[in-house]
C-alpha cells in the first residue's frame, strides 16, 4: 500500500477484535471473500455457523492476545477463541499451514468484503433458510480453496 506519510509503513488492509477487547488483530495483506461453513463443528463453535474470510498467516499479526486461546478439535483443525468473552475468532486446518481463516463477525467495519460460497449446506441447521444467491456445497467442494469464488488463485 502506497503510504508517503509514513515512509514505507505498510497500513493494515484490516482490523478486528474479540467483544471484549483481549484479542486485537491487523491483517496487512488480501482477505479472502466470505464463505459460510454449516459443518457440524463449525455450527457448535460458533452457535450458528461459521462466516469466515482469509489471510496469509505472514500477513495477519497480533496487536494483543492475553486472552486467545486455542481449541484442538481434531490434530488437523484448531480454532482460536477469546476465553474471557467467548468470541470466536481464528480457524486453522494443517493441510493449510500458510492460511488463517478470520471470524468476518470479528473485523471492524466497513470491510468491504461479499460472501461468495456456502459450504456443508447438507449440515445446515434445520432453522436456518439458505441463501439462493450463493453457491452452495453439500460438503467442502471445490475442496481447493484457491477455485472458490471471488479467491483469484489467493489464500
Amino acid at each position: 500500500m502506497d503510504d508517503a506519510n509514513h515512509e514505507g509503513a505498510e497500513q493494515p488492509r484490516a482490523t478486528g477484535r474479540c467483544e471484549c477487547g483481549g484479542v486485537r488483530y491487523q491483517v496487512s495483506g488480501r482477505l479472502r471473500p466470505v464463505v459460510h461453513c454449516h459443518c457440524m463443528p463449525c455450527r457448535r463453535i460458533t452457535g450458528h455457523h461459521m462466516a469466515a474470510t482469509a489471510a496469509r498467516r505472514a500477513d495477519l499479526q497480533l496487536e494483543s492476545e492475553s486472552t486467545l486461546a486455542w481449541y484442538d478439535r481434531t490434530p488437523e483443525t484448531r480454532y482460536g477463541f477469546c476465553n474471557r468473552c467467548g468470541a470466536t475468532l481464528f480457524w486453522t486446518a494443517s493441510d493449510k499451514p500458510s492460511t488463517i481463516a478470520i471470524a468476518g463477525g470479528t473485523l471492524d467495519q466497513p470491510t468491504g468484503l461479499r460472501t461468495v460460497l456456502a459450504i456443508y449446506t447438507d449440515q445446515a441447521a434445520d432453522f436456518h433458510s439458505l441463501d439462493a444467491a450463493l453457491d452452495s456445497f453439500p460438503l467442502d467442494q471445490p475442496d481447493d480453496h484457491r477455485t472458490w469464488p471471488g479467491s483469484e488463485g489467493g489464500s
